[in-house]
């Protein structure tokens, strides 16, 4: 491909980031990150915000190469007939190639009463307006036990809060169980009353009630079950998975237009999702941006390769765990807890921020991804779906 290469990506979180500044490796090479606003949200974090102990925002300047021109809007549809986007604020933009990365964020609950009267946590706006409503709250109940239910709950608990966590399940099920013990102890010190088993039936204003016949009062719900993506691939005619995720190859390229490439939450390679996380976004971001890199260059793109290595929670600011997994997230027995827990979580959610800036700083210098060798073997083998890129 001759001249300049117009790249537009869709969201500005971790994998939108990380394909940003890897793109811009070449010097012909345009890019603009389209983003609903003007600074980064550290979403590992926003359980810090709810708790007032971090604002959960850092400046894109600190993690955005010079050069890439930021638009602060929301797109709202994709024409990949005219190869342009269409934002909420009026216009488009036209891309020889663009990169979907929108990103996860709550799920629609579909329990009677929860969209009215529960609080989701999985964006900024949603943990902003939750703060002062926690403030005021002298009883917390917070629906969902996965790490973000665990971890505003020690944080609410560990800052005087009363505080209930409906698991709906068992406690952090992708733990091990050793792992889960440590965290439910941990909990228990900190005066959380945790509720495995009974799910949540309704949400009222000041109640919760459960699948026992149990009614929780409750000065504030928050609800931290599920993620959701949004709806813009679908709106815009592309092939999906069953939850919203952009179907793709094992290059990250759509299977309706090679001119689409998806990164992070929002994709689904080989109708093979890897977990929601940050652990995976910044992996794939930067590869997205190879696919695109390697289109441009005429060469043929590689396929991903992600690898896990556990998970880590906070449990408070001064404790914490990091369970460690296999490379295909299978949680192992082995874990750090205590003090020492709260120092690795701190230093991995620190660390995120700065392989970002790395990566602004210095292009396509370093390989963040390790590799699963069960996932290769599973698309080899078609399992559940291995899909060619459509003609």
């Amino acid at each position: 491909m001759s001249g300049n290469t117009e790249v537009v990506v869709i969201g500005g979180g971790y994998a939108g980031v990380m394909a940003a500044n890897r793109l811009t490796q070449r010097a012909d090479v345009t890019v603009t990150v389209v983003n609903p606003r003007p600074e980064f949200v550290d979403r590992v974090r926003l359980h810090q915000l709810v708790g007032g102990t971090h604002p959960a925002v850092v400046g894109y300047r600190k993690i955005l190469r010079e050069g890439i021109r930021l638009v602060v809007d929301t797109a709202t549809r994709i024409d990949t007939a005219q190869r342009s986007v269409t934002l909420a604020g009026g216009g488009t933009i036209g891309y020889d190639y663009l990169v979907y990365a929108v990103g996860s964020g709550s799920a629609d609950p579909s329990v009677p009463g929860a969209a009215e009267f529960a609080h989701p946590l999985a964006t900024l706006e949603e943990a902003e307006r939750a703060r002062p409503l926690v403030e005021a709250a002298a009883a917390v109940t917070i629906v969902g036990a996965g790490p973000t239910g665990i971890e505003t709950a020690a944080e609410l608990a560990g800052r005087g809060r009363a505080v209930t966590l409906v698991c709906g399940g068992e406690l952090g099920p992708y733990l091990h169980p050793r792992g889960r013990r440590s965290v439910a102890r941990r909990l228990a010190k900190l005066g959380v009353t945790v509720l495995e088993g009974p799910a949540v039936t309704a949400v009222t204003r000041d109640a919760v009630q459960l699948s026992d016949g149990r009614t929780l009062t409750s000065g504030v719900t928050l609800w931290t079950a599920g993620f959701g993506v949004p709806g813009l691939a679908a709106r815009s005619g592309l092939t999906t998975d069953a939850l919203g995720r952009l179907l793709t190859d094992e290059t990250l390229t759509s299977v309706d237009d090679e001119r689409i490439v998806a990164a992070g939450d929002s994709a689904a390679p080989s109708g093979l999702p890897v977990r929601m996380s940050c652990q995976a976004a910044v992996q794939v971001g930067p590869q997205a941006a190879q696919t695109v890199l390697a289109r441009i260059a005429g060469t043929e793109p590689a396929p991903i390769d992600v690898g896990f290595a556990g998970q880590c929670i906070s449990l408070g600011r001064r404790h914490g765990i990091f369970q460690f997994s296999t490379k295909d997230d299978t949680a192992k027995a082995s874990y750090l807890g205590g003090r020492l827990g709260a120092v690795v979580k701190e230093v991995i959610c620190r660390s995120i921020v700065w392989q970002m800036g790395y990566e602004a700083r210095h292009p396509g210098k370093r390989k963040w991804w390790a590799t699963d060798d069960k996932r290769r073997r599973l698309v080899r083998d078609g399992a559940p779906a291995a899909l060619d890129r459509a003609a």
